[in-house]
């Protein structure tokens, strides 16, 4: 009797020991990805790559990079992360920002570039999901290219369907706080998708996402608000003199992004001379021009410590030159209709200004690479390029202010952060649509720290809205200042005061 008791005890622990091992390891196996070209170590912990096909009649398949959290993947927050453009890749992210590694160009051209350990990856505190989307995008596609012809709302709707499924294929996730993030143009995607889900979730849609809350960094949210944004930021910034700025007040009537008047055009068109050749992306680094970029960082070099330190990242390589970050010219905001990519503005025939993305072109083109990360072959996906001109892509999701209002209402949390030094996307216009919701402060402005210095401002709001700056940081944050990114990245997470 005995005997028999302890062999029915034995068979439930390993039954038991079965079921947690099935409900924790339950991963697609062909997903995982198990050597990364460039990279010699250990992988501090586990990444998934692969598709989700989000319209089976069509062929549409969005592929996804998924990388565990290096602290506790069973309970820390799960983060799907999203570039702009629209038609910009969340390689974007994943090779230059936040993503577990850092890229070193390789010495000789058409090897691979070497990669390190990134120590401010946000691979640290969270599980996090680079989404390439819409498909078109990167390394996602559509059988039926009618597909590629697509807007914000079609994206929101295949975005959450992706979620759905990619939870599915995952559900050992599905406890974790859920969490969506993005930058430049994801300013509309983040808020579209998270309102998507809400509308699931209340709806009682399966699997139910444990949503929490989103970030937006530098994104575009609403024509009139970013459209004036520009000229403040400027004058603020001492790139135009007082005179000009008081001419453009009087002459315009305060409307900077649609001249009201010939005489207001003319003295916008001044302000435009008078930005033109500095880094709209951040107007602390010199500009990409080719082999002349060389010059400019020697001289750049050059200056007096002090001067040079502004613009210094932590990163033990240099940032890249280029940002495509909102894929349109300065001053023009987003409107309703078509919003026409860099390739189509620039009719191909060269790069956008401050360009330069070798390192990401010679590491995600390269035959191992996408082998080893489970990319289409190269006669379905011909080539990965940061920014695609294949979409035709159409705004027509209005304002963000409404989505906001509507989600933060519900109690998700946000939060909206600024590089203080981007002049695509400037704080000047975050800063103020945030106010213009008139929400009670709770929180009144004030310096936040990284390190032991302070690392920007910030003011809180009511209904758990945040608005927060980082000093010295240009249009992508992460990658200007790592270190202060992974700050108020894990504590804005765990639900603590940054």
């Amino acid at each position: 009797m005995v005997k028999s008791c302890c062999t029915v005890c034995l068979c439930l622990v390993l039954l038991h020991i079965f079921l947690c091992f099935v409900s924790t390891q339950s991963a697609p196996e062909g997903a995982i990805v198990t050597q990364v070209p460039g990279f010699s170590g250990t992988l501090p912990s586990k990444h998934y790559a692969g598709y989700v096909t989000v319209d089976e009649s069509h062929g549409k398949n969005l592929f996804y990079y998924f990388v565990e959290s290096e602290g506790k993947p069973s309970e820390d927050p799960v983060v799907l992360w999203l570039n702009g453009g629209p038609g910009c890749s969340s390689f974007d992210g994943f090779v230059y920002e936040h993503g577990p590694f850092n890229f070193e160009a390789a010495k000789t051209k058409g090897d691979l570039p070497t990669l390190h350990l990134n120590p401010y990856s946000w691979s640290k505190v969270s599980n996090i999901i680079y989404l390439d989307s819409p498909a078109g995008v990167g390394l996602s596609y559509s059988k039926n290219e009618t597909d590629y012809k697509t807007g914000d709302l079609k994206t929101a709707s295949d975005s959450h369907a992706f979620l759905l499924k990619w939870f599915q294929l995952y559900p050992e996730f599905l406890s974790n706080p859920f969490f969506i993030s993005g930058e430049s143009y994801a300013g509309v995607y983040v808020p579209t998708l998270a309102s998507e889900v809400v509308k699931g979730i209340d709806a009682g849609v399966q699997p139910k996402l444990n949503f929490k809350g989103y970030m937006v960094g530098n994104g575009v949210t609403d024509e009139e608000i970013d459209g004036n944004a520009l000229v403040p930021f400027v004058h603020g910034m001492g790139l135009i003199s007082d005179d000009l700025f008081e001419e453009v007040k009087s002459e315009c009537n305060g409307s900077f992004y649609i001249p009201t008047s010939e005489s207001c055009a003319i003295k916008l068109a001044k302000v435009d001379e008078l930005v033109d050749g500095i880094n709209v992306y951040n107007i602390l680094e010199p500009c990409y021009h080719g082999t002349e970029a060389v010059k400019i960082t020697e001289s750049y070099i050059r200056l007096p410590s002090s001067f040079r330190k502004l613009g210094e990242t932590d990163k033990p390589f240099p940032v890249r030159k280029r940002m495509f970050g909102r894929a349109w010219p300065l001053r023009a905001p987003v409107r309703d209709g078509i919003v026409p990519t860099w390739p189509q503005l620039m009719n191909l025939q060269s790069a956008p200004p401050c360009t330069d993305d070798e390192v990401a072109n010679a590491w995600l083109n390269n035959e191992a690479v996408r082998t080893a990360i489970h990319a289409a072959k190269k006669s379905v996906v011909s080539s990965w390029e940061l920014c695609t001109n294949r979409l035709r892509f159409y705004h027509d999701a209005g304002s963000m202010i409404k989505y906001h209002k509507n989600l933060t209402s519900k109690g998700y949390r946000a939060l909206i952060f600024s590089g203080d030094h981007d002049m695509c996307v400037p704080f000047t216009g975050s800063q103020a649509w945030t106010s213009s919701i008139g929400y009670k402060i709770v929180d009144e402005w004030r310096p936040w720290s990284s390190n032991g210095q302070v690392a920007g401002y910030t003011q809180g709001y009511d209904k758990n809205l945040t608005f927060l700056t980082i000093k010295g940081s240009g249009h992508t944050v992460p990658e200007y200042k790592p270190r202060e990114a992974l700050d108020f990245y894990k504590r804005f997470l765990a639900g603590l005061p940054i």
